[in-house]
């Protein structure tokens, strides 16, 4: 579904995406992972035709998006980070714009928003102005209008930011579901868990090259499966261990203790780059 080659891009002397490839198929739900500044909002931008590449090859469904912008556009709906919806305006007139735009006709329009709206669990308030929506409605209905066309590749950049954990989980229900029914999908996050719970695989970026790709539970598996956090002299420490039995003698010949636990996705990002997702 999407496939990058030796992509480059530079703003002035700095260097955005140095000799990128990636290819995410079909019915993938993929996750790209990276601290601010590795390179992942440059990436769906050229992907989205918002950005020129200086050079390498980029393709969505097997379309140059160099060559055909708009036929690479229809086949993609995007999520941005931050909420773009309209809150003078209702619901509906929200996903019928959104619809009119991509020159569906005024059937196809109402059929899919209300179809939609069924979907993401929102038929109830189709007549509600977008300004009295919580946070976590005005999620689901920017879900709802990525949607709207029928994209074969749905980005979601950033997709839970700012919710509360309760809503953030429901959200990962919709996009579980939007995966399901065939839906590739392309994943930025700085909630290391999100990826870890919702990808079939990650990647991880930085500094505009790619450092790592995998299964989530593959990439975990080569530090261990549990992990030892102790705290000396103002710095934490993290020990990683084959089994519960070698991490617990581990700590037990620790004078101060320290806090056992499973190896997490997060654990493996910092082991591979030094950095945190943030």
């Amino acid at each position: 579904m999407i496939e990058l080659q030796h992509i480059k891009k530079a703003f002035g002397k700095t260097v955005a995406l140095d000799d990128l490839s990636l290819s995410v198929p079909k019915g993938e739900l993929f996750a790209f992972l990276g601290p601010n500044g590795a390179g992942k909002t440059t990436t769906i931008r050229i992907l989205n035709g918002l950005s020129y590449l200086d050079s390498g090859k980029a393709f969505i469904a097997g379309v140059d998006i160099l060559k055909n912008p708009l036929d690479a556009k229809r086949l993609c709906g995007m999520v941005a980070q931050h909420t773009n919806l309209d809150g003078e305006l209702t619901v509906m007139e929200n996903l019928d714009i959104h619809g009119r735009l991509f020159g569906m006709s005024k059937k196809d329009r109402l059929d899919s928003s209300l179809e939609l709206l069924e979907y993401v669990e929102m038929a109830d308030r189709r007549q509600s102005f977008v300004k009295t929506l919580s946070g976590g409605l005005k999620r689901r209905l920017m879900i709802a209008r990525a949607l709207i066309h029928k994209p074969q590749l749905l980005f979601l950049d950033e997709p839970t930011v700012g919710l509360d954990a309760s809503i953030r989980r429901r959200i990962w229900s919709l996009i579980k579901k939007i995966n399901q029914a065939g839906v590739t999908i392309f994943l930025t996050t700085h909630y290391i868990e999100e990826a870890e719970f919702l990808a079939d695989r990650v990647a991880f970026i930085l500094e505009g090259k790619l450092r790592e790709t995998g299964v989530p539970s593959d990439i975990m598996a080569r530090l261990g499966y549990w992990a030892v956090d102790t705290f000396e002299n103002g710095d934490m420490h993290t020990g990683f261990f084959p089994d519960r039995e070698a991490a617990g003698d581990y700590i037990q010949s620790l004078k101060g203790g320290g806090t056992l636990r499973r190896v997490n996705l997060e654990d493996a990002f910092v082991t591979l780059t030094g950095k945190r997702v943030k």
